[in-house]
């Protein structure tokens, strides 16, 4: 079976997918000649083996393992949280401070790409490595105009999960499953919120997690976020704009809950705690990254992908991965390449690396790391993967006017459908932007 394109938590997720805070840095320099420094800058991605240890406890034990192997190459570590981290990122680009090899994920990569910034990996992506990933849109989401610029390691889904407590307490668990229904959706959370529960929030103060609600709406009654050749947002259609209504009302009576002021870690973190029947946002390697406190919470999550009125969901997906910096010196390219093919491409490393993100590799050949039925289950939904438009020109504009728009529903600033338009109107101009410039 096809393996998988990988945050948790750890990815990734909201602390793991979306970050934590704290540095760490270690000076390894080496006063010899014959020796190439680089640095590698980290979001907190990777878990670490301990519970004890602090964020890049594991990453460090990786480099001590690649500078034994390669004694004329030492390497500098930076952990920068997902806060203020891409702020830290493009200070060093602006100052050219040390800056070589970076692990994120294709959104953030590309646009350093495009700006020129990157080393291109063509001689990395061989036909070996290409036949082994066996997906060509994952692929494509790693490249510009067919040159890759990111080395992928790992991928997952983005979906939601319930407390199954009080699925059972409100009759309705057997509803919370794989192909299930927008119907079956309101069934549910009706059910949950005339028990009393706490409803899962519509959050939307700042892009982190906005991937999860943006799959939930366009799932709600198959519209699409953008049209096939990425030249235009396609969520005002009727379906979308149906989607915009739907929420408003289900906001409205109180079955979803208005997040207009909270973020994709506070609902995730209310969910945990067990102050929340359900979150719009989940990954397979957050059980891991929360197993403590839902351990204390006595929380049980239902792992679910998003319900859709056909029953045939469309999920977003997270891709990890690296890309080097073009410092303008080829020994420093050099050895970053070394780094990250031993990061990768080193059988053992790799594969402890990808079940450190919580997510499932991208090579086939690497096989079924998990023995859970849970993950088995998880990397079964890649067939449920949709268009991977992370990469689209304006992208991250455009993740600023999603929210906003979503603030603008919550306080009726402008009806459903007026907020659909205004976005798409406001997103397709962050891709007309980009066409302008290009042509001048």
């Amino acid at each position: 079976m096809r393996r998988f394109i990988a945050a948790a938590a750890a990815v990734v997720l909201t602390l793991g997918f979306f970050g934590c805070s704290g540095e760490t840095k270690d000076v390894n320099v080496s006063s010899e000649s014959d020796v190439t420094t680089i640095t590698w800058w980290a979001f907190p991605t990777f878990a670490q083996e301990n519970k004890e240890d602090v964020w890049g406890t594991y990453e460090k034990s990786l480099i001590g393992e690649f500078e034994e192997k390669h004694k004329d190459i030492k390497v500098n570590l930076n952990i920068i949280d997902f806060t203020i981290g891409p702020d830290k990122l493009e200070y060093a680009i602006k100052n050219k401070d040390d800056c070589d090899v970076l692990f994120d994920a294709p959104g953030r990569i590309i646009s350093y790409g495009k700006r020129n910034l990157l080393v291109s990996l063509d001689d990395m992506f061989t036909d070996e490595f290409e036949k082994d990933v066996n997906n060509p849109e994952l692929l494509d989401a790693c490249k510009i105009d067919g040159k890759p610029y990111m080395y992928p390691l790992s991928t997952a889904p983005f979906y939601m999960a319930f407390n199954k407590e009080y699925l059972e307490d409100a009759g309705v668990s057997d509803l919370v499953k794989e192909g299930w229904t927008t119907d079956d959706f309101t069934k549910v959370i009706t059910a949950l919120h005339e028990k009393s529960y706490i409803s899962g929030m519509v959050y939307c103060d700042g892009k982190s997690g906005d991937q999860g609600t943006r799959a939930f709406m366009y799932n709600l009654f198959s519209s699409h976020m953008i049209n096939s050749d990425f030249s235009e947002y396609t969520i005002n259609d009727e379906n979308g704009k149906k989607a915009f209504r739907y929420v408003k009302e289900m906001v409205d009576n109180g079955c979803l809950r208005n997040g207009s002021g909270q973020t994709s870690s506070t609902t995730i973190a209310r969910f945990v705690e067990g102050n929340a029947s359900f979150t719009l946002l989940w990954g397979p390697c957050q059980q891991n990254y929360f197993k403590d406190t839902l351990d204390v919470s006595g929380v049980e999550p239902v792992e679910v992908p998003f319900p859709s009125d056909d029953g045939t969901p469309e999920l977003e997906y997270l891709i990890n991965g690296f890309c080097i910096f073009n410092s303008g010196d080829e020994k420093k390219i050099a050895a970053s390449k070394e780094f990250v093919k031993f990061l990768c491409d080193d059988e053992t490393v790799g594969k402890k690396n990808v079940i450190r993100t919580g997510c499932f590799p991208v090579r086939n050949s690497y096989g079924d790391l998990y023995e859970s039925d849970r993950m088995k289950k998880i990397a079964e939904w890649e067939k449920y993967y949709g268009t991977y438009y992370n990469t689209v020109d304006g992208f991250d504009d455009m993740r600023v006017y999603w929210y906003e728009s979503l603030q603008a529903l919550m306080f009726s600033v402008k009806s459903p459908d007026e907020c659909a338009d205004n976005f798409v109107k406001l997103a397709n101009s962050t891709i007309e932007k980009k066409e302008k410039e290009d042509s001048e």
